[in-house]
This record gives C-alpha cells, structure tokens and sequence, in this order.
C-alpha cells in the first residue's frame, strides 16, 4: 500500500526507499523501515536484476545515524585545541561567530587567507562542495586546494591522453570480456559500483579469464582471479612498458588501431625499445624493477595482445604513487595497442575507479553540483596561464602541501598567510598525508569551522562545530557507479538533535555575510531540475522507488563512436586522435611529466638510500569497514574486521614478530602502534596499514589510533598524485 513520498508500509512499519552513498565506491538502494519517526531496520534491493545491493556499510548506517557519540548540538571549543572540549550553543552564536570570523579575516588580511578543505563526503548534487564553493566566492574569495585525492592521476592521464576524464565502460561489458586483468583493484573490499563484484562472477562462471597484479593477494584475487602476481609498489609503470617491449619485439600489437586512432607511438616505441636513451625495456630490465619474473611478464603481455576482447582494469592504486600518472598513461597506452579501446569486453585502461566522475551517458554529470557556482575572485586575479596547466596555477595550493603552506605562509613562496580554515566532508587531519605536520597547522591558525557527524580527530581542532544531518535525514539526487542510473536520496526521518543539511547551512551563513540572491530556488525545485535533466521524466515515481534506470540496450562503451566513426567524432584531444605521445606536454617540459608514458623511479622507493634506514614499503589501503574514516566509530563495522598491519612471515620473522603482536610502525615523519597480521597474502618487503584509522596520539606523540598518514609524505607527484602508497617504514614488535 502507498503510504506518501517515497514510502510504501508493511505492518506497522512504513518503508521508504532511498540511496545510499557514503563515498565508499558505490551507490546502493536501501530499503528503511520506520516506526513513529524511528528507523528499526534497512533492508536492500529485491527487485530487477540487476540489483543495487547495499554493503556492510549501508546495512550499519542505524548504528550511524543513533550512535551515541553523534554530534547533534552546535559546539565551540572550550579547551586548547585538539583537546575535544567543547560546550553547547546555538545556532544563532554559532553562525554568528563563523560570519564574523570570516568577516575579521577576509578584511584583515585578505580573501586568499580563508582556506576551504573538503571532500565530496557523501556523493549527491545539492549536498556537496557546491554550496560552500559559491558561498565563499561570494564573500569575497578564497584559496582552493586542488588535487582530486582519490584518483588525481588517472584524471591527469584521462585528460591528457583521451582529452577527457570520462573514458569507462558501464560494468555489465565485463560480460563480454574474455580476459580481465584487475591491475591494483579490489572491488571486493572497494566496491567500485554496486554490481560490480556481480559481473566478475558471472563472468569468470562463463570462463573468462580473470588476473590480478598486486602487492596484496586481495580478497578479490581469492574470489575471482585465477592467478595472482604479487609486484612491488610504485614499479607497476615498468612492467607495463615490459609488456609493451613484448608486443613491439614479437610484433603482437595492433598496428591498424594505431595507425588510425593514435599519435606519437613511434616515439613511446622508441623509449621502449631504448632507441632513445640506450636501455631496451626488456622484461629481464623490469624484473630488477618489480620483482616480477621475466617470463611471467611475457605470458601476461603475449596474452592481453592475443585474447580479444581483454579488459586491463588499471586500479587507482598504483597511481596513488610518485609518478602515478605514468602508471595510468602506459596502461591506456596499452589497452590501444591491443586494441581494446571503444570495443564491447575491452576496456579503455584508464581507471578501473570511473565511478561517480562520470563516463556513462548521463544528459548531465550527476557529480557536478546542484548549487551553481560562482566565480571566484581570488583565482579571477591570476588569469590562466596557456604555458602553466590549469591545475597548477596560483594561487591554488595542492592538498598535499597545505599544510607546509599554513605553517609557512608568504615566507615559504605561497600566495598568502593563511589564517582561517573552513573544513566539510572531510576528515582533514586523518585522510591527508604527515597526520603531524597536520596537527601542527591546524594549532597555528587563527580561526577553524568543521561540519561534521562525530568528534573526529580534525573537529578537536575546531573552534566551532556545526552539527550535519546524515543522508537519510535530507533529499538529494546522486549519480549510479558503474551502471546507467540515477538514485533518489529521500529523507527517512527527520533530523535528530538540531542538525542540519550542509546546503541550509551555507545559505544561513550567506545571510549573515549578507550575500544578496545565494540560492533563488528551494530544495525541491533545484532536485527536481537535476533530476528531470538526467532524463528522469516522473520525479514523483522517481522518489517512491528511489532509483532511475537509463534506458540502454547495451553495456555503455567509452568512445565507441571514436574508433568507429573518427572523422565525424574526433576524441577531445588537439590532435584528434588518442595522445600517446603529447605535444602540450613536451612543450611545457615539466620535469616528471615526458610528453610519452615512462618509467620514472620513484622517492622512497625500495632503491632509494633511505630504505637502508626503512627498508619495507608502505602502502595504505581500505577496509570493507570503512568508507576512508567514515564509520571508523561504528560497533558493529569494528567487530567485523580488524584494524590490522598485514605483514609477510619473512619479513615478520626477521624481527621476531607473531601473529596477533602490538608492533611499531614508523619512519622519520612518526610513528603508529598498531596490531600485526603475519600473512602470505602480501609479498616480502612490503606492509600495509589500511587508511581511515583515526589519529590519536599519545603525550609522546606516538599515534595509538594506528593512522596511516602519519607515515606518508606531504609531497604530491608532478601530475598531482597523491602518494599513498609510496613511503618507507621500519617495523618492530612494540615494547
């Protein structure tokens, strides 16, 4: 029976149907049953294959939305910082004092010197970085980190070899693959789309073929894969290049789609082959680079270039290195010489981690945000520069060095002295790298606002925290993963304590700083308009099933109308034609960025000096029970899966460490006290500390919350990467 918007009732229950999506790779319908204003369960998809089954995660957000230690209240700080010692206020002083502050700043010492940190948070359109975005540009400006954190390599990549980021097929082309190589992808743990672990299982029941390359024998790996080969972090790029000698030397690749579709190979050929510098990129010279066994990597390359259609699925993580951006380059560069572009069962090797960023054919980009922004005038003063790429120009600062450019300000060569910070959907401190340097920063500013749930690490830093209603207490429209869909967020219950949307938020402030015409439509209109502009033609019918299929009669292929049609559709690069070789790039000559994808040996890498003092490579990766720090707090999530070093039994015994041990990670940055898991499941001379733990460090500084970060570098790569998995660490058993 119907029982109002999106809701039908079963018993004495009413169920409302909405869509989950916690930044955790997916975007899950979810089933919420309600009883007097309270939700008692969630449930998940039971209708049309293919259903969009919600995670762990989703099935947890009760214990999210009722836990205990949620911030409900608007607070101010009322200890040091970083204490956690805040009392209650209201909103009115709360929002008085952010406008104020803002005010004081922005007159004091100019726009450039408030700084707004955040993340996409939960994934919708009206709820996002949209809403602060134009508020602040409206108040006069603001610096903007840039770096897309998750995947900024392979959006370098995408757009320099492709001339766009969007460049993946929907997951059900799997189907159609009889080869798949996931390459430092685990969509097991990751999710990367709903169905996604779905389709590899039907697919490998249909008997495609399915490896997996990863220092991590993965949970992927043991469910789908039919071989593993483990390689050494920040090495991927070599072996590509081997395999690519492989298909030159044995005259394997497709020399039609090359001559048609691409420019510049006879220089990446040239690289390869060592016409260019004297080394021939033999799969004997990469084995010395990754580990990997010479005749190991001629099987895999002499059987992507003779199965057809093969899918290389280039995971985001080897791209979250130094030099990350050459990994993704060399796997696209790949996946075109095999031909595999623009066909059903290939795949474009850009990112495996395509997702919400698009690449499926949605009228309009469902991640773009609702809320138009605006100008702004800080960045209006530095005009684009054709010899400097956008990403790079002032006074923008990367994500990674923020924190080095608040604690140096002027006199470190920045634009400004920063002073003020505006965090949102963001756990600042916890998912960016040097988690101390961080802490830091945080204590030298003048003025800190967070919007968030729970007293996270970064909110103890806070002199006001505003109080935000989750996702199931506020409408919204979200974008599919990895399908042609759109998903209704529905409100299911009203919001607890006196929290608040993040988009009511901003338009209360921009009262205060007197903005003049900030929003001129309300929630319902601006959804709507999303809505019905990505082809949704019954917004009513919309919000009760909670999700819209686009109407496709086969798996979305990325530039398939290129490869069969290139005189009427040119890809969206200068030449036209896939860039393997960059005439932009060689022009701008930046050092770490050759106009052809190389191999480039990366800082704290296993032959950099510094690994005689840390000899085993770190890499960071994600839990099932953790969206980055989302749900970190969650009881039920906790007792699922633990927070865990993975360590080989070589390299534990050479330091006397057991199974089940407390251990000390650390390095010249700090250090972590952390549990160890002695394994085969990761290969020797490397070690993993899952990201999202939070920081929690004692009067020694020691961090006993086991935060990834404070091990990893605040440097980014010459393409923006962030690098995760790219720093050098000591491990002993804990005193």
């Amino acid at each position: 029976m119907s029982h109002g918007k999106g809701g039908t009732s079963t018993g004495g229950d009413r169920v409302i149907a909405t869509m989950c999506a916690s930044h955790c790779g997916g975007a899950c319908l979810l089933k919420v049953h309600v009883r007097d204003g309270v939700i008692t369960r969630i449930e998940s998809d039971d209708g049309e294959e293919p259903q969009l089954r919600g995670c762990l995660r989703g099935r947890a957000y009760r214990q999210r939305v009722y836990a205990p230690d949620r911030l409900l209240y608007p607070l101010k700080r009322a200890g040091p910082r970083g204490e956690g010692r805040f009392q209650r206020t209201s909103w009115d002083e709360a929002l008085d004092t952010v406008a104020a502050e803002l005010k004081r700043v922005r007159d004091a010492y100019g726009p450039p010197a408030i700084i707004l940190a955040q993340m996409t948070g939960d994934v919708c359109s009206l709820n996002n970085f949209g809403a602060l975005d134009r508020l602040l540009s409206m108040a006069g400006g603001y610096t903007s980190p840039w770096g897309v954190t998750s995947f900024q390599a392979g959006v370098y990549a995408s757009m320099v070899t492709y001339g766009t980021w969007f460049a993946s097929n929907t997951r059900d082309d799997l189907l159609n693959s009889r080869l798949i190589i996931m390459w430092g992808w685990d969509p097991a743990s990751t999710i990367t789309g709903p169905n996604t672990c779905w389709y590899l299982a039907r697919a490998r029941e249909a008997g495609t073929t399915i490896i997996s390359v990863d220092p991590r024998h993965t949970d992927s790996a043991a469910a789908f894969a039919d071989s593993w080969i483990p390689i050494r972090p920040g090495t991927d790029t070599a072996m590509l290049i081997a395999m690519a000698y492989v298909m030159v030397d044995e005259k394997l690749y497709d020399r039609d789609f090359i001559a048609a579709h691409t420019v510049g190979f006879d220089r990446f050929k040239d690289y390869v082959l060592g016409s260019e510098d004297g080394v021939a990129k033999t799969p004997q010279w990469a084995e010395g680079i990754t580990g990997v066994a010479a005749g190991t990597i001629v099987e895999l390359a002499r059987q992507y270039a003779t199965t057809r259609p093969a899918a290389l699925m280039a995971g985001i993580a080897p791209g979250r290195t130094a030099y990350g951006e050459q990994f993704h380059r060399a796997a696209i560069t790949l996946a075109a010489m095999t031909g595999n572009v623009g066909i059903h069962g290939g795949d474009a090797g850009a990112r495996a981690w395509e997702s919400v960023m698009g690449g499926f054919p949605y009228p309009v980009n469902s991640m773009t945000s609702a809320i138009d922004r605006a100008p702004n005038p800080v960045e209006r003063a530095f005009p684009p520069d054709r010899k400097v790429p956008l990403f790079y120009r002032r006074p923008r600062v990367h994500f990674t060095r923020l924190a080095d450019a608040i604690l140096r300000g002027r006199a470190g060569g920045y634009f400004a002295d920063y002073k003020a910070l505006v965090v949102a959907q963001c756990n600042y401190l916890v998912q960016f790298p040097d988690s101390n340097k961080i802490a830091r920063a945080l204590n030298s500013l003048e003025f800190i606002v967070v919007e968030e749930q729970f007293m996270t690490p970064t909110a103890k830093f806070a002199d006001i925290i505003l109080p935000v209603a989750t996702f199931m207490e506020r409408n919204d429209v979200t974008p599919g993963v990895g399908s042609a869909y759109v998903g209704c967020v529905n409100k299911v219950i009203e919001p607890l304590g006196e929290s608040r949307p993040p988009w009511r938020i901003a338009a209360e402030l921009a009262e205060r700083l007197g903005i003049k015409g900030y929003l001129d439509k309300t929630e319902e209109q601006i959804l709507q308009e999303r809505a019905m502009n990505n082809g949704v033609y019954d917004y009513r019918r919309f919000k009760k099933r909670g999700v819209y299929r686009l109407k496709t009669i086969e798996p979305y292929v990325a530039f398939r109308a290129q490869v069969k049609d290139p005189a009427a559709n040119p890809f969206p690069t200068p030449s036209g034609k896939i860039e393997i070789y960059s005439r932009q790039w060689a022009d701008l000559g930046i050092p770490g960025l050759p106009a052809v994808p190389k191999y480039i040996g990366s800082w704290e890498g296993r032959n950099d000096p510094l690994a005689r003092k840390y000899p085993l490579q770190l890499i960071t990766t994600h839990l099932k029970r953790r969206a980055l720090s989302q749900f970190e707090n969650i009881p039920w999530l906790r007792e699922l899966q633990d927070h865990a070093l993975l360590i080989n039994s070589e390299d534990a015994r050479a330091r006397g460490i057991n199974d089940g041990d407390m251990v000390r990670v650390f390095n010249d940055r700090g250090q972590i006290l952390i549990k160890a898991r002695v394994t085969e499941r990761i290969m020797p001379g490397v070690v993993d500390v899952p990201h999202g733990a939070w920081y929690a460090p004692d009067p020694d500084r020691v961090d006993r919350g086991g935060c990834a970060n404070v091990l990893t570098p605040d440097r980014h790569s010459p393409g923006g990467s962030f690098p995760y998995n790219t720093a050098l660490v000591e491990v002993a058993k804990a005193s």
